[in-house]
């Protein structure tokens, strides 16, 4: 009897600090959402007080910009995809769609919007190429298991932590004084903040790596090089490219922003389509830019898949 009245006390007090616990997330739990409307409310406030006490009023205007972009004949949204002359062309630059078509041959051209993509998808591909080889380069050196002396370490996470502490667009406004407008600066800037980007996933990869092969390349003698060659690279590889993969993803987004401030690509012909109304070509490009993600998108996805495994997408 004395046990069993010893387990009720201790059931009860269990059931005392579980209701306790329970009370006290619910408390911050309220504490954190009142918190977090307040902030909003004060958001709300500071935008208004910025734009001289005009947000809300001019908050209902906000689908007015939006019918400002649609067609009038949407049959000129594919003739501006492909450059082909629209019955509405009256001179202006709405309806030039024929103006910006790349000649190859007498009768073959590559529309301009399509010219404009695969500078975008080049921009991104090159970017990523120097982020998986400058991240392949550093991450071992970064990876504790790897590289047991600290002051590399250090150095190395902390040079990869600057380089991608900075948005891409703001490395592009930096290089674009130097190197000018156009696709280099674009390039430059997202295979910088590739490098600081893969090179954080890529050693958190390595440090997790199975070190058995480590160990016996050392106990025959091999350098660091031969560790890092045959002990750890052939592990880690598969998941380095699949990252690789998911960036180019990102990096296709990523250059069309910057496109937008003179990087380049299709970027800037849909920042002036959007800023002068052209509701046609604006469709036009969102359009091609949401089809090329999707199948950017669908592809890398496969890629990875046959890399990793399924397994790895099985909670996605």
């Amino acid at each position: 009897m004395t046990l069993l009245a010893g387990e009720t006390d201790n059931a009860r007090a269990v059931h005392a600090e579980w209701r306790r616990l329970s009370a006290q997330r619910t408390l911050y739990s309220l504490i954190g959402f009142g918190a977090l409307v307040l902030a909003v409310i004060g958001s709300f406030w500071f935008a208004d007080e910025s734009n001289a006490g005009h947000f809300f009023d001019r908050l209902p205007h906000l689908f007015d910009f939006l019918s400002w972009l649609i067609p009038k004949d949407w049959n000129d949204v594919w003739r501006a995809l492909f450059d082909l002359p629209s019955p509405s062309d009256n001179g202006t630059q709405e309806f030039n769609f024929e103006v910006g078509r790349l000649p190859v041959t007498d009768t073959f051209y590559i529309p301009e919007y399509f010219h404009l993509m695969l500078t975008t998808i080049n921009v991104a591909v090159v970017a990523t190429v120097i982020g998986f080889t400058g991240g392949l380069l550093l991450c071992f050196l970064a990876a504790r298991n790897m590289m047991p002396i600290a002051p590399v370490r250090f150095v190395v996470r902390r040079s990869m932590e600057i380089l991608r502490a900075f948005p891409e667009i703001v490395i592009a406004g930096l290089f674009a004084a130097v190197l000018s407008i156009g696709p280099i600066a674009a390039i430059v800037a997202v295979g910088l903040h590739t490098i600081g980007a893969l090179g954080k996933l890529y050693f958190e990869v390595i440090e997790n790596i199975d070190m058995k092969p480590d160990e016996g390349l050392k106990a025959v003698g091999g350098n660091w090089i031969e560790r890092v060659r045959f002990g750890a690279l052939p592990q880690v590889l598969p998941n380095f490219t699949s990252y690789a993969m998911l960036r180019l993803e990102i990096n296709v987004r990523a250059s069309t922003i910057i496109g937008a401030v003179g990087g380049g690509g299709i970027g800037e012909e849909l920042k002036l389509a959007i800023s002068r109304g052209f509701g046609a070509k604006t469709i036009a490009l969102i359009v091609l830019l949401l089809t090329t993600v999707i199948i950017i998108d669908q592809v890398s996805a496969h890629v990875r898949k046959r890399l990793v495994g399924d397994a790895a997408f099985l909670s996605a």
